[in-house]
């Protein structure tokens, strides 16, 4: 079996989107609609709870939020009006129905549902001091650490349990928690996971990105700051910040690809960014060039910014299928290679002859590139210039995106000049960080206002699983033996 796009295959991936919806009528009506618009950060399973004063109600699948959540039977298995969601990408733990989100349990205090955006650096640790006090896993995710935290605490309400928790975890979340008492949203102090909140009709809902709130007709109040819990019962809110304030680290890579170009991240228009990524490419690496051609589609915004900046026509080089599944069986070797053309083919009449400029979001492996170049080689361009709206990716990321070992990484193990060679372009440039940062209308000055660690290794916090060797595959099979 082969994915038929073959420039979806070696991209970062984030771990999930989440949302969660308080005080409506039919909320996961309005949770299934905005995991629509979420389905982009995890396309692996998808789930709901839904509350309906008295029992929480729960359906998982895996697979897309489309064949699982658009039927009248499973909405009506989901009554109440509040509910919340998530799309899962696995960074940690198996794929099985096992670890799909939301994950719940019955504590001392009620039911107690919670999704996840995000990694905890220090989950392995957590678990073996959980385990050896004689807790019991249900799953292989790092978000079942969270329940068994709040459930051993001391305190004695459960927010307060809750806090006690997040106070033991490091590295990135995002989350939203629903119990009998309400709904709580939270960002870990860092900011690491987005996370916003907006109002329908009175009803209080949050999102990863702003265009779930678009898709459901909600209006964007603000961003669920760093380090702060949002508070819902019924319609109304309060917010507290536990955490001691410490400078902010939102993901970067959120404005380089994750997030949908039509969301606004940081009160940014994330797609006017990645324009003036581009723009920021062209200046710092002109080509002599006819046409700048994108690769699709994350490549289109900043591939608009180069053109406009270069004065070199944007041209759709490369023609996307949107009606090929994204699997399909394949009976040999040479039919296998003659798939990947079935959702991307070069526009032959358009490069024939053409000294182009590609424009893509990052190099991981570097397979993608070197498809893409060979693609526009075979479709007779003259010259094939490649240019990355992102710097080199030299690091891997502990913090909900799914990247390979650092040895799998193309710009850890080769410079500039064997990463040409290697997708076999003529050329080859990535944007600074610097421009990246000038980009976002932020400077890199001292501490860093991003998490750019895929970057530039600068980890803004411990990584004690890493730290002591630990790999997603032990945790997986340390979560086997204890489960």
């Amino acid at each position: 079996m082969l994915t038929t796009n073959p420039f979806d295959d070696d991209k970062l991936r984030e771990e999930c989107g989440i949302f969660g919806v308080s005080g409506a009528t039919g909320a996961a009506a309005l949770t299934a609609l905005g995991l629509h618009a979420l389905q982009h950060r995890g396309q692996e399973a998808a789930g709901i709870t839904s509350f309906d004063g008295t029992l929480f109600h729960t359906h998982r699948a895996m697979g897309h939020v489309a064949g699982n959540f658009d039927r009248d039977d499973v909405i009506r298995g989901l009554p109440g009006e509040v509910a919340c969601g998530h799309v899962r990408y696995s960074t940690t733990g198996e794929t099985a129905l096992r670890n799909v989100q939301p994950l719940y349990a019955d504590l001392s205090t009620g039911g107690f549902a919670v999704a996840h955006n995000g990694n905890i650096s220090n989950a392995m640790k957590l678990r073996r001091e959980l385990v050896r006090r004689g807790s019991i896993f249900q799953s292989t995710s790092d978000t079942e650490t969270i329940i068994h935290l709040v459930a051993t605490s001391n305190y004695r309400t459960l927010l307060d349990r809750f806090i006690d928790a997040l106070k033991q975890v490091e590295g990135a979340y995002s989350l939203i928690v629903m119990t009998p008492e309400g709904m709580i949203a939270c960002r870990d102090p860092l900011g690491i996971r987005p996370l916003v909140m907006g109002r329908l009709d009175g009803a209080v809902i949050f999102a990863s990105e702003t265009v779930a709130l678009d898709v459901c007709g909600a209006t964007f109040e603000r961003a669920v700051e760093p380090g702060e819990l949002v508070i819902v019962q019924g319609t109304e809110i309060r917010s507290i910040h536990p955490f001691q304030a410490v400078s902010p680290r939102p993901c970067i890579f959120e404005w380089v690809y994750f997030s949908r170009p039509d969301s606004i991240a940081g009160d940014q228009s994330v797609y006017s960014v990645r324009k003036e990524i581009g723009a920021q490419l062209a200046i710092e690496a002109p080509v002599d060039a006819d046409l700048v051609i994108p690769v699709p589609d994350s490549g289109v915004p900043a591939a608009i910014g180069y053109a406009q900046q270069s004065g070199i026509p944007f041209e759709l080089g490369i023609i996307r299928s949107h009606y090929v599944g994204r699997t399909f069986i394949q009976p040999g070797d040479k039919v296998r290679h003659l798939g990947v053309k079935l959702k991307h083919n070069a526009n032959r009449a358009l490069i024939q002859g053409k000294k182009v400029v590609l424009i893509d979001d990052s190099i991981v492996r570097g397979t993608t590139s070197l498809k893409i170049v060979q693609m526009m080689r075979e479709a007779g361009a003259a010259e094939v210039h490649m240019r990355i709206a992102s710097p080199p990716t030299r690091h891997s990321c502990f913090y909900g995106v799914d990247t390979p070992e650092r040895a799998k990484l193309l710009a850890a193990k080769l410079d500039l000049g064997g990463m040409t060679d290697f997708i076999h372009a003529d050329s080859l440039s990535f944007v600074s960080i610097e421009g990246l940062y000038k980009a976002l209308n932020a400077a890199r000055d001292g501490k860093p206002s991003y998490c750019d660690a895929c970057f530039t290794g600068d980890y803004p916090t411990t990584l004690t699983d890493h730290d002591e060797t630990a790999t997603v595959d032990q945790f997986a099979m340390l979560a086997e033996r204890v489960a």
